[in-house]
């Protein structure tokens, strides 16, 4: 058994206070607020969940994007280390062989519990709002493919991102939806009413708020003011100091009343040296941790782990308890996965910060991954 105590908590309800949590194997067995009866084997400032990242394309110098369990397995890891003890693989646009392929090999990772999903983050895009997507592979969604890369996952992809303004999109939603899978708008040039047709036909998510879609203007608001003022969409933010200013995730987190999840949206180069990586078919050069597209100079994806967007949100004004929910329990919550929260009985999963919110102990799975 393990005993760790912490300052600062947090709870299933979203409040900070101390307490301890005594882990019996993989499982959490006892939990308490206030001191505990006996001396803990570990002592924190903040204790929380596992970090949860629903939107991430590799680390550690491997990508997602492959057909090598092993690299998949090191990708996550690297994560995992980090305090992500939750990992959802996003797969960049591909030709449909690819694809294809590429589900297929993730899928039994995601029965095995090394990744907990398969997020498609295209190839049903707006060229036009492209990023670091390949143009070549993008094409308006098919019912025949839909259906076929659904069937290639095996009830493993949880999460799919489109534009909606393609034609046959909202068809590609409701087909998508039924199916059991959780949509997201992004790389979207999509107008205010497109988002607005796009939530009532299911989606629920906005792939990373801003970045890669219309922006806002005073006589053509757009999704990100569409996005806003619907409750029921979450909305992804990917909180580097490079995709969003500090002020800007300050003023998006009060206006949109909480319903923000943190991601990565990492890529190769997370938790790994500077240097050319591939994202998907297209290659990328990371300086000074910025990961930029070869071909055009736009983002492509970044650095991150969540640990790090955690203490870069709480710099940007947020409260502890929100980074820390926003990279928990709510992106927990909004795959319908059963992690983020410290519940007896659930897994141990387990991140420890100091005072300054850098990350000192990491258990997942009851095995401690990192401790210093």
């Amino acid at each position: 058994m393990r005993l760790i105590s912490a300052e600062q908590v947090l709870w299933p309800d979203g409040t900070l206070s101390g307490g301890w949590v005594l882990c019996d194997g993989s499982r959490i067995l006892r939990v308490g607020r206030g001191a505990p009866g006996e001396p803990a084997d570990r002592h924190t400032a903040f204790l929380s969940p596992g970090f949860v990242d629903i939107h991430c394309h590799g680390g550690g110098g491997h990508s997602f994007a492959t057909l090598d369990p092993d690299e998949v397995s090191r990708a996550a890891l690297a994560h995992h280390r980090a305090g992500t003890s939750t990992v959802v693989a996003s797969l960049v646009s591909a030709a449909p062989d690819t694809l294809l392929a590429q589900v297929r090999a993730l899928a039994p990772l995601v029965r095995g519990r090394m990744i907990a999903g398969i997020h498609l983050e295209g190839p049903w895009l707006n060229p036009a709002r492209r990023g670091a997507h390949d143009p070549a592979v993008l094409r308006h969604p098919d019912p025949a493919e839909i259906d076929a890369v659904l069937e290639a996952g095996g009830g493993s992809i949880c999460m799919v991102t489109i534009a909606p303004e393609l034609p046959g999109s909202l068809e590609a939603i409701h087909r998508l939806v039924g199916a059991g899978v959780v949509v997201a708008v992004g790389h979207t040039d999509a107008d205010a009413d497109q988002l607005r047709a796009a939530v009532d036909a299911g989606a629920e998510v906005v792939t990373h708020l801003c970045n890669a879609m219309r922006p806002i203007h005073h006589r053509d608001p757009g999704p990100v003011i569409a996005a806003l003022g619907d409750p029921r969409l979450t909305l992804e933010l990917i909180v580097d100091g490079v995709h969003l200013h500090d002020d800007v995730v300050d003023l998006l987190h009060r206006s949109s009343r909480a319903r923000m999840v943190l991601i990565s949206d990492a890529m190769a180069a997370a938790a790994a040296e500077d240097g050319r990586y591939a994202l998907g078919s297209m290659e990328v050069d990371v300086v000074d941790g910025v990961a930029r597209s070869v071909d055009t100079g736009s983002i492509a994806g970044s650095t991150l782990t969540l640990s790090r967007a955690v203490q870069r949100a709480v710099g940007a004004g947020l409260a502890p308890e929100d980074a820390l929910v926003a990279a928990s329990s709510d992106p927990a919550r909004t795959l319908g996965l059963d992690a983020g929260k410290i519940t007896v009985g659930g897994r141990a999963d387990l991140v420890g910060l100091d005072a300054d919110l850098e990350t000192r102990l990491v258990v997942r799975g009851g095995e401690i991954l990192h401790d210093s």
